[in-house]
């Protein structure tokens, strides 16, 4: 195997931890800096140039992409992409990591455990809402930022007011989210490679401060994690698209709750934490992988007029119910179940002989016309209604 590492330092820990464990097993590997590329776009040939000259055949690509230069890095791993090279993260997985408004809107989507959060434009609109949240203290956070810049903790509604008016006063884009008081001063890193957790770590703040980065001064513990902060941190980063990821987590009395998934995570925190091999793990994990490039399935649904994929969930009084999905004649109607989803198992390309039950969830490709029956109305997918903070609910007891 051929491996480019995309990265602008050759020199940091995790760049030269990833290229001594590929070469430690006998791979070809180079480090690449990302902004010396040159992209080329012809009909049917799409390109890259390397220091002015055609760039050699690369089996995989892992990206170490930086935040400041993530629209160009993006844009240099989506090409590898078009010309069916293996990426270990995904452009589009990038981006949707990068931007910490994005991410979080994609994983409440999928409700995955998040901290009470929104985003506000008009000045008019802070006051509400940081009561939304829960009231102070809150923590405010820039939209693009890493390592714990641009992290700051409110004590009061008066303070968040003042710091959210400067940060906007300087074009920046803040969020507001709930403070988790139960985590102050503590989270959890845990090192997603493929479908597996390969790592895990506690970070402590130290002193007064409530940001626990190692950059910030954090002490570092090996932590073993529940079957329920597993399955979350995977799926986060497969929800975004990363097969390589950092995934950092409160502990709150509701259970796990992601601050951030990030697609370049660190290495040397955690492999000094936790005395583990993370680099040997994610160069194996690609050389298994290199063969299965990513195929971005919208694009090439769009030639099958007709055709789709959808998700068609089992209600408990569905005609499904208790039936095999032989017996539920869908191949029938040119409908093939891709992947069963049963609470939080997934069975992938299950079997005919598969009896499905209440509140399962089917992944499927076929008919348009042929699905559209089954799906569930959009009328029943109903809004949570949102409980009001004791201060709000004073409030308005004193507007009447």
């Amino acid at each position: 195997m051929k491996l480019a590492i995309l990265s602008r330092g050759p020199k940091s820990y995790s760049t030269r931890r990833l290229k001594e464990a590929a070469l430690a097993r006998g791979y070809d590997a180079k480090v690449l800096n990302t902004l010396k590329f040159a992209i080329d776009l012809d009909q049917g040939s799409p390109d890259l140039y390397f220091r002015q000259k055609q760039l050699s055949h690369y089996d995989a690509v892992l990206p170490r992409i930086g935040a400041s230069i993530t629209y160009y890095g993006t844009s240099v791993v989506r090409q590898f992409e078009e010309m069916d090279v293996f990426c270990a993260n995904t452009a589009n997985g990038i981006s949707n990591s990068r931007d910490k408004l994005r991410s979080l809107q994609i994983l409440s989507r999928h409700h995955i455990g998040i901290p009470r959060t929104t985003f506000v434009n008009d000045k008019k609109d802070v006051l509400p809402a940081i009561e939304r949240v829960g009231g102070a203290p809150v923590v405010i956070k820039l939209i693009e930022g890493t390592q714990g810049i641009g992290v700051l903790l409110a004590e009061s509604i008066k303070a968040a007011e003042s710091i959210i008016e400067l940060l906007q006063s300087q074009k920046q884009d803040v969020l507001i989210q709930k403070f988790v008081a139960e985590s102050k001063g503590k989270d959890i890193r845990a090192f997603v490679v493929g479908d597996r957790v390969v790592a895990a770590m506690r970070r402590v703040a130290q002193g007064q401060e409530f940001r626990s980065n190692v950059h910030r001064g954090g002490v570092a513990e090996p932590v073993e994690l529940s079957k329920e902060y597993v399955e979350t941190a995977v799926r986060s980063a497969q929800i975004l698209g990363l097969r390589v990821a950092g995934v950092d987590m409160l502990e709150s009395d509701a259970g796990p709750q992601v601050m951030e998934v990030n697609s370049s995570p660190g290495l040397e925190g955690i492999e000094t934490c936790t005395n583990l091999d993370i680099a040997g793990a994610i160069v194996e994990y690609i050389a298994a992988r290199v063969d299965f490039p990513e195929i971005d399935v919208r694009q090439r649904l769009t030639v099958s007029s007709g055709y789709g994929v959808s998700e068609i969930h089992v209600p408990k009084d569905s005609e499904f119910d208790g039936m095999t999905i032989t017996e539920t004649k869908l191949r029938d109607s040119d409908v093939n179940v891709l992947t069963l989803y049963r609470g939080e198992t997934e069975i992938p390309n299950p079997k005919d002989s598969r009896t499905l039950q209440a509140h399962d969830r089917l992944l499927c490709f076929g008919k348009l016309d042929s699905m559209r029956g089954l799906l569930a109305p959009k009328s029943q997918r109903r809004r949570r209604p949102k409980v009001k903070s004791l201060s709000q609910s004073a409030i308005d007891k004193v507007g009447k």
